[in-house]
């Protein structure tokens, strides 16, 4: 509801900021007459009220608007605007529309001080709106524990979405207490007054707060709840120091409880894996000559093959071969114990000046050229443009148990640690990186590091 009112009203306020902006425009005289075509005009008001819900919804503004601060609120705003109408510009120029760059800039500017100063005066229209579209939503809590209290604390904390706490359940034959005292006093019925508090009062759902042992044992209550049409739910928080997310799932007729420790989302995943083969088919066709130019630099300065192929695990531990332009003199793999004395790392294996690297290897590893050919990883799907890098599995036979969880995502091209530092990045900080990617990983997220990883190669920065 909330997201429809900010949505309805970031679509009035780009309106007017575009019609204030034509109407301004049209008014000033800069030497050219300015004047854009109906269908035109209202096409590129589309666009743009397109762009900024697009980038709103994508980022997940209108979720955090509510409670944002004003610098927060602020903070938002500014990416909003810039993002969409930099879209906006990328459309109008690939259509070959010829607006006025005056105009797109004071469409800008007035679009971000309107949606700004809404936002951060729009605590009475969003209690008016509550009010009016907000019905006020009735909770009973099953159990009088500490899990309970905590439940129906934040359910305390959600007054403004208009929850509230009818009171609790016991469902102990002897009760420890008649109220609960929270912010505010609540009452304690027995669990065989449910029938008559259904009859009675209106009840939008029961929160169930029990020990795992007590559930079989309210069947009944389950099933009073059901024909009564009144939803339930059940506090997950039978394993308390499990921080997987949990999600109910079905076999068949089979209800499951899903506990998840890596992204799960289909839908999302589904984006990345389509983003993943359009952008790895694209550049293995852009980049052809330059990768056929470089296999042949390789052969012709060094013997032995120009790609280097290696076992490495995947997702889950799935075993694939990664492809690399080969950096190194062929016998590198039979050197390595030679040098595994001068090893800067406690588990994989990375030196200075390598004195394995050919001449033109050095390079292909500062600018990272020799990942490219991984771009068929990835078009296959043995990996992704972003994720944890694909370990060795000698390296993986010796990781801590915390540690393993990085192979539960599709490895990937470049991650967290590429914009960190890359190879000057330690082992511990690196895994660390890994699972911070895993925990917050987004479509967005994905999109940032592979804007802040460009640079980083371009310049060869933090690569031997």
């Amino acid at each position: 509801m909330l997201r429809l009112f900010f949505g309805l009203a970031d679509a009035a306020l780009v309106w007017s900021a575009y019609e204030l902006a034509y109407q301004t425009r049209s008014g000033w005289q800069l030497g050219r007459l300015f004047y854009i075509d109906t269908p035109v005009k209202y096409l590129l008001l589309l666009m743009a009220a397109i762009a900024f819900l697009g980038v709103a919804g994508w980022f997940g503004t209108y979720e955090r608007l509510e409670l944002a601060r004003k610098r927060d609120a602020a903070k938002e705003t500014l990416r909003q605007t810039i993002l969409a109408l930099t879209l906006l510009v990328l459309a109008q120029f690939l259509l070959r529309l010829d607006v006025s760059r005056a105009f797109l800039g004071l469409f800008g500017s007035l679009s971000f001080l309107g949606l700004l100063l809404f936002r951060w005066n729009a605590g009475p229209l969003l209690r008016w709106y509550r009010q009016r579209f907000g019905a006020q939503h009735y909770v009973m809590i099953a159990g009088t524990g500490e899990s309970a209290r905590r439940l129906a604390a934040l359910v305390e904390e959600a007054e403004s979405f208009g929850m509230r706490v009818l009171g609790f359940l016991d469902a102990s034959e002897t009760p420890i207490a008649s109220v609960v005292q929270l912010k505010q006093e609540y009452p304690v019925h027995q669990l065989s007054e449910l029938p008559g508090i259904l009859r009675r009062r209106v009840v939008d759902e029961v929160i169930f707060a029990v020990p795992a042992a007590d559930l079989p044992q309210l069947e009944e209550t389950f099933l009073l709840c059901d024909e009564e049409g009144v939803r339930t739910r059940i506090a997950l928080d039978i394993f308390p120091h499990v921080h997987s997310e949990a999600y109910l799932d079905r076999l068949g007729p089979t209800p499951l409880l899903t506990f998840s420790g890596t992204p799960h989302d289909e839908i999302r995943l589904l984006l990345k894996r389509a983003t993943d083969i359009f952008f790895s088919t694209l550049a293995l066709v852009v980049l052809a000559p330059f990768l056929a130019l470089v296999a042949l630099a390789i052969r012709l300065t060094s013997a032995g093959p120009a790609i280097f192929s290696q076992v490495r695990c995947g997702l889950n531990g799935r075993r694939f071969r990664v492809y690399k332009f080969r950096s190194m003199v062929a016998n590198a793999e039979a050197l390595k114990h030679q040098l595994q004395s001068r090893n800067e790392r406690t588990l994989v294996f990375k030196i200075r000046h390598d004195p394995r690297l050919t001449p033109i290897g050095k390079w292909l590893r500062k600018f990272s050229v020799d990942e490219l050919p991984q771009l068929w990883n990835i078009l296959i799907g043995d990996m992704s443009i972003v994720g944890p890098r694909p370990a060795i599995p000698e390296e993986v036979e010796h990781y801590k148990r915390w540690q393993r969880r990085r192979l539960r995502m599709r490895p990937g091209l470049t991650c967290l640690w590429a914009v960190e530092g890359r190879d000057t990045v330690d082992f511990d900080a690196w895994m660390t990186l890994d699972m911070t990617y895993i925990d917050n990983w987004s479509l967005a997220l994905d999109w940032k590091i592979i804007l802040r990883t460009i640079p980083q190669v371009l310049i060869g920065k933090g690569a031997y």
